[in-house]
Order: structure tokens, then C-alpha cells, then sequence
């Protein structure tokens, strides 16, 4: 396991970040150790822990989160665990609850307005500080899904959660992915309640207290909330739904060490006017923090992601392989786009083509992508945003492998390197991107957790996964006889997009799908 240093951004390689994440550290580090980060793999898993310590909240206590998307009646944890009722609970037992969710775009368009507008009226009618935001570049959004707690008379206990998770329908599956039964609208290729495989961490720790930092200069932003569209103002003047703010608690002295997680959160928030008060440029270090960490790769990186889109992302993976010869690519994608019928769903196509196109033309056959479905077939969504370098540095988070998350949404993701120990010290022995890797993989070769011991090398295993999606993808095409071979991995086809189907879609993909949120003058040197 490497030094943390080697890793993550420096503050000088942080470049246009004006946060204040990190400025007071006496020895000029940009990261956070001292932490006991955790995985929390799909959705059912995170909706039971944050139920868990949302119940535990008393009077005091200081509850924080920002959200997408969020559904005032998705269940956290079974019968009366609805979103709305555990927070109006904390709120009503005396600890104090303050939220942003994003002012969404409209409902007709497959979004999330009303559920999102709901959500904040009814909060703030338990007194809650709930608020809808709408400072987002022009055809934006607040991407970013976390949750803080902090405990006035037990820091110890003070936690974070963060990644790609929202607060909403659709998102509460298992690890066998039957889906979620309060279900969203989705392709109908998905089934009539999808299949949804996501991620989340739980952090403890110092780090807790820059999770909340963040929460803090977008709460602080002085720009009227709703900039974009001043005009719902009177839509929510006859809604009853609030804009003011009241002014947050002093922060409190961050939590005590709790493990050998190092954790540096790396954020995209776009250039815009007016500009954000702690970006003035924007914000990029979830780019860079990507850049830096594939240009040590060596030998396997490791990806779950919901969109692996266009060139410019797919370049910084490409110019890995190019560079180092024994390195593979894994990529375990959706079989299919969220969007079905109309021009969206070429347009996603295309785009997702072109990405794939750079990767195998640098890396050929040490590129290997995969997809999933469950137990009857139906595909399951990735839903999350999850990068493994090496065992050793880990990517969870809200960002996508798009330029729209890297450049153009606010995101926010914590990359994770562990420090040698002796694992005598209570924390879990290994690295922290080696145990995900594994959780990952035991879950899509259908294996206990504690089933792993033979993977015991992350290349070598790689027949393993070839394997299974080969078994699989024969079983169907010789009629599905016999057992189904066990597992969810299914090779990745990908869709065939001609040349003249490109430049017809390339300007919704430019301006709609995948937008560039940095600086004209950035964009024209290609400078991040």
C-alpha cells in the first residue's frame, strides 16, 4: 500500500479549488486521515444504516444532507421508515436538520419537481431548514448525495455518508436486485420495478467534519437560491414552500480519529455567473483527482458506472493503457440507457460507442466490459459510480465517467487510500479498495462475501469473471437449459452506432446530454 501523497492532490495540484476543505492544516496536507471509511453497497444496505442513526439522534445533535432527488415516502427501513418521518423525528426530538435538495427540472421531462418540492414543504412544516437550490449552471443540477450527523455530547459517533444514492424511489435494492417496490419510471427493458445496483460510504472520522464543510459553503452561498428561474417564486409563494435560510450553528471541532482511512472528497462544481463564492472558477478535482490517481496505475482498474461517455473521459483511461502495458480495464456498465424511444436514447448510445471505441483502440483485449442481470434475467441499472485502482486507491461517489459530472454538475466524491497497519488496531485488515473489489465481486459472481479467499490476485481473477459472463451469455444462447450458471456478469454488447447516427446526435449530446460546465477560454485550450 502507497503513501497517501502519491495518490491525491496536492493543494497546489487542486489548482482552481478556492475551498476551504483542507486550509487550515498546519502541515499544508490536502486529505484527511485518521478515518474508518465503509462500504455500503446497494441501496437496502445504506437506506438501514442512515434509518439506524437518524433514529439515534437526540437533542442538539446536528443533522445535514443534500440530495438529487428525494421521495417524502421512500421507506428507509420497512413500514414507517419513510424519508419525510425520520427526518420530521430527528427534527421533532430535538436535533436540528438542515437540508438543500436540488430544484429539479420537470416532471415531463423524467425528472423529479414536484417529489423533490413535496419533500421540502412537508420538512419544512415540521420546522425542519430544508430548502430547494436551484444555483446550477443553465440546464444544470446539484448532483451531490450525502447525509452528515454530528452528535453534541459523542463525536465519536459523528458520521457521513456519500455517493450515488438518492433519498427516492427505485433505489432500495438488495444484493439479490429484484428491485425496489416502490418503484420509478424506466425502460421498459428494465422491468416493471428495475433491478438497481448502487454504492455508498460510510466514513467516521475527521473527514466527517469536511463532508460538512462542503454542505456549509453551499448553504453560506449568499446567490438567491432560485437564480435560474426567478420566475417560481410565485409558484412557491402559493405553495407555501420556503427560501429563507437561518444561519448554521458554528461548526463544531472535528471528529476523533477512528481508523487508517486517509479521505480526500474531490468536487465538480461548474464555472457560472453569478459565480459560487468558494469556486469562483468552479471546481474540477474530481477530474483531477482521476487523472492523477490512472496516471500510477499498473495493473487493474476497476469500474462501475452508470455512464462511461464521449472522449474526455474516456482519453484520461486510454492514455493508462497506452502507458503501461500490463494495465486492464474492467467496466461494469448498463446494459442499456435510462432513456427509451425518442433521440435521447441514440444520442446516449452514440456517445457511450465513441467512449468505448477510444478505450479498446489503446488497450485491445486488456479492455473487458461487463453488464449485469438477476436471477430471472432482467437487466439490473448501474446506478453506481465507483472507481478501484491497484487495491490500493478507491473512488466512491456521486460523479459519473461523463464530462457533465467531471466539468458541468456539482458532485461530490471521497477517494480513499489506506495506510499500512498491523490490523491490530481494530480497523479491518487489508486496503479499503481491496475489500470493495471483493464485496463487488462476490455479490456479481453470486458468492457469499466471506467466499473470496481464492481471489486472491485482482488480474488472474480476471479469468474468473471472463468465465462466469461467458457461462452465462452460453446459457441463454443454447435456450436456457439446465441450472443457470450462477452469478450476474453478462459480457457488455456494445451498440452499434454509424457514423452518420453521430453527427446527427452530436449537438444534443454537447448541449443537452453531456454539456461542458468549464471556462470558454479552458475549454479551447482543453485546460482542466
Amino acid at each position: 500500500m502507497s503513501s497517501p501523497q502519491t495518490w491525491f492532490l496536492d493543494n497546489q495540484e487542486r489548482g482552481n479549488s478556492h475551498a476551504r476543505l483542507y486550509a487550515d492544516r498546519s502541515d499544508g496536507s490536502a486529505w484527511t486521515p485518521g478515518n474508518r471509511v465503509t462500504a455500503l453497497v446497494d441501496g437496502s444496505t445504506y437506506f438501514a444504516r442512515l434509518c439506524t442513526e437518524l433514529r439515534t439522534v437526540g437533542h442538539g445533535d446536528l443533522v445535514f444532507f443534500a440530495d438529487w432527488r428525494g421521495d417524502p415516502d421512500q421507506r428507509l427501513n420497512g413500514p414507517g421508515s419513510a424519508v419525510m418521518v425520520e427526518l420530521a423525528r430527528a427534527e421533532s426530538g430535538g436535533a436540528r436538520v438542515f437540508g438543500l435538495v436540488w430544484r429539479s427540472h420537470l416532471d415531463r421531462f423524467r425528472f423529479s419537481e414536484e417529489q423533490n418540492r413535496t419533500l421540502a414543504q412537508a420538512l419544512q412544516a415540521m420546522n425542519a431548514q430544508v430548502v430547494l437550490d436551484m444555483r446550477v449552471r443553465r440546464g444544470g443540477s446539484h448532483h451531490q448525495k450525502f447525509a452528515v450527523i454530528r452528535r453534541r455530547d459523542d463525536p465519536a459517533r459523528d458520521v457521513a455518508f456519500l455517493g450515488g444514492i438518492d433519498l427516492g424511489h427505485g433505489r432500495g435494492d438488495d444484493h439479490e436486485h429484484r428491485g425496489d417496490t416502490q418503484t420509478q419510471p424506466m425502460p421498459r427493458r428494465y422491468g416493471p420495478n428495475a433491478p438497481w445496483h448502487d454504492a455508498m460510504v460510510e466514513i467516521r472520522g475527521p473527514a466527517v467534519a469536511d463532508v460538512e464543510c462542503c454542505f456549509r459553503e453551499r448553504w453560506d452561498d449568499p446567490t438567491a437560491l432560485q437564480h435560474n428561474r426567478p420566475w417560481l417564486w410565485a409558484v412557491d409563494k402559493l405553495r407555501n414552500v420556503r427560501h429563507s435560510r437561518s444561519p448554521l450553528p458554528d461548526p463544531w471541532p472535528a471528529p476523533p480519529p477512528a481508523g487508517r482511512d486517509c479521505v480526500q472528497l474531490l468536487r465538480t462544481y461548474p464555472s457560472q455567473s453569478p459565480p459560487y463564492p468558494f469556486a469562483p472558477k468552479g471546481e474540477r478535482t474530481v477530474a483531477a483527482g482521476y487523472r492523477k490517481a490512472l496516471a500510477r496505475a499498473e495493473r487493474l482498474v476497476y469500474v462501475e458506472d452508470q455512464f462511461l461517455w464521449g472522449t474526455t473521459v474516456a482519453d484520461a483511461f486510454a492514455d493508462a493503457l497506452r502507458r503501461a502495458p500490463g494495465l486492464h480495464l474492467v467496466a461494469v456498465l448498463p446494459r442499456y440507457p435510462d432513456s427509451e424511444g425518442g433521440l435521447q436514447e441514440p444520442a446516449k448510445d452514440a456517445a457511450h460507442a465513441e467512449a468505448v471505441e477510444v478505450l479498446r483502440e489503446a488497450g485491445g483485449e486488456r479492455v473487458h466490459l461487463f453488464d449485469l442481470e438477476n436471477a430471472v434475467g432482467t437487466p439490473i441499472y448501474v446506478h453506481a459510480k465507483v472507481c478501484l485502482i491497484d487495491d490500493t486507491w478507491a473512488a466512491v461517489g456521486s460523479a459519473n465517467l461523463n464530462k457533465r459530472s467531471w466539468t458541468h454538475d456539482s458532485e461530490l466524491t471521497a477517494a480513499v487510500v489506506t495506510v499500512p497497519g498491523d490490523d491490530g488496531d481494530g480497523a479491518p485488515p487489508g486496503s479499503f479498495a481491496r475489500r470493495l473489489r471483493l464485496q463487488l465481486w462476490a455479490e456479481h459472481l453470486g458468492r457469499a462475501h466471506d467466499h473470496v479467499d481464492d481471489l486472491t490476485d485482482p488480474v488472474a481473477d480476471l479469468a474468473v469473471l471472463r468465465a462466469h459472463a461467458d457461462q452465462l451469455d452460453a446459457w441463454h444462447r443454447d435456450g436456457q437449459v439446465g441450472p443457470r450458471p450462477p452469478g450476474q456478469l453478462r459480457n457488455h454488447r456494445i451498440p452499434v452506432a454509424s457514423m452518420a447516427l453521430r453527427r446527427a446526435v452530436e449537438p444534443l449530446v454537447r448541449t443537452v446530454i453531456d454539456p461542458d460546465g468549464r471556462p470558454w477560454q479552458w475549454r479551447r485550450r482543453d485546460q482542466w
